[in-house]
């Protein structure tokens, strides 16, 4: 797959619709040409403690952000079209569904691919298949995991070896 766009969220609590960040990558033609990054007010707009153990994002970091309806119309005319990709596809997909869900926004349905599913396939010799284990494996420096548009970049040079 040539032509596509590796999505990571970030999420607030353990409610999928709470998207606090959110990371883009768009490949065409095999090679990266835009990144997007966003941070979002989550709703419900509560952190837990151990999310934020995992990302670092918090309440005061997102408290003045634009809401998910606000950022998808400001990116989605640049991601429409493209089948999106992400490590873990289950977990992605489920909070953009949920958080279209939340605002009773149509679900235009995506296609979603995994690279967590297809890297099983590709490397079932690795220890696990976490992105930084994979990342590592791949060569990409993966210094800042759990920062979505880092997750994201991870995932598309990922996909660019491992999706077909």
């Amino acid at each position: 797959m040539k032509d596509f766009v590796a999505i990571d969220f970030e999420t607030a609590n353990k409610n999928r619709s709470s998207i606090c960040s959110l990371g883009i990558v768009i490949v065409e033609n095999g090679e990266i040409i835009d990144k997007i990054y966003r941070l979002v007010r989550p709703s419900p707009n509560f952190y837990s403690y151990w999310n934020t153990q995992i990302h670092g994002i918090t309440f005061h970091d997102t408290c003045e952000q634009p809401e998910f309806p606000d950022v998808w119309y400001d990116i989605k005319h640049r991601i429409d079209g493209f089948p999106f990709v992400a490590h873990n596809s289950p977990f992605d997909e489920g909070c953009l569904k949920a958080v279209h869900d939340l605002y009773g926004m149509t679900y235009p349905g995506y296609k979603f691919h995994c690279t967590c599913r297809s890297a099983r396939k590709a490397y079932p010799h690795l220890i696990n298949h976490k992105l930084g284990t994979v990342a590592e494996y791949i060569g990409f420096d993966l210094h800042n995991h759990h920062h979505a548009l880092a997750d994201a970049e991870a995932c598309a040079e990922i996909a660019k070896l491992v999706i077909v």
